[in-house]
């Protein structure tokens, strides 16, 4: 689900409220200064609707760099309105990065484990998200991948 450029969700509240898991991300308006950029990604936590924030920074590794953002406040904000932080193991982000994951773990942030898998034999790249992981310190109840299908729902709210 895409953050749009005034943080508002581009899918309605009622259809968000429905669904099992809200992964949202920025995938615009990449050249907003960092208060904006961080204040948008804020206001769609704010909304208690998304679970997870993918690909954090929205680097893209040898296509560009990431957003300007506050990843402190950013990290703030997902520690007060329950966001969880994604690992994106794709070998062209791998974003968080693990200083940065390991900092929203010692904050409290739950980390999740996802690969952007546009094709089966991109589930391969879940190993470079265990990798990040590892060097981040981040152990078994850090990571809500590793949990079971009623942990996942108590997590996530019982959506």
């Amino acid at each position: 689900m895409d953050i749009k450029k005034d943080g508002s969700l581009d899918m309605d509240h009622e259809t968000l409220e429905e669904l099992d898991i809200v992964l949202g991300a920025v995938h615009s308006n990449f050249k907003m200064d960092e208060k904006e950029q961080t204040d948008r990604i804020i206001q769609a936590f704010e909304t208690n609707l998304i679970d997870i924030f993918a690909h954090p920074t929205g680097r893209k590794i040898g296509e560009r760099e990431g957003y300007d953002v506050d990843i402190n406040r950013l990290i703030d904000s997902a520690t007060k309105n329950d966001v969880i932080l994604e690992i994106n193991a794709s070998p062209q982000r791998l974003d968080l990065d693990s200083l940065d994951a390991r900092e929203a773990m010692e904050r409290g942030v739950m980390i999740s484990l996802g690969t952007d898998a546009h094709g089966l034999n991109h589930l391969n790249f879940m190993r470079y998200g265990v990798a990040t992981a590892r060097r981040a310190w981040l152990e078994a109840e850090d990571v809500l991948n590793t949990r079971s299908d009623e942990e996942l729902m108590e997590i996530l709210g019982g959506r």
